[in-house]
């Protein structure tokens, strides 16, 4: 690597607010707060809006999709659609 073109990569503090949760990673993003860890070091703390902690996916509150409900709305839509092939056979 050239020396003095790339970012720091040191140890920073993830915080989802929405959650409750935080995960200490490392990290090129830096912040002028700072957060006191488990481990009683300061770290530069950076808040976010979704994590896996707060992510409906991850959670299991996302929304499932009613298949059957669909199915039945396009059957009700072209119902009466007559559909012929362009080729008849003989």
């Amino acid at each position: 690597m050239q020396k003095n073109i790339h970012p720091d990569y040191r140890p920073v503090v993830f915080r989802d607010r929405s959650a409750g949760t935080a995960f200490l990673t490392n990290s090129t993003r830096t912040s002028e707060r700072t957060v006191t860890w488990e481990d009683g070091n300061d770290y530069p703390v950076v808040d976010v809006e979704v994590s896996a902690a707060s992510h409906p996916f991850w959670t299991g509150r996302a929304g499932l999709v009613d298949a059957a409900g669909r199915v039945e709305r396009f059957r009700r839509r072209y119902a009466n659609k007559i559909v012929t092939s362009p080729h008849p056979t003989a």
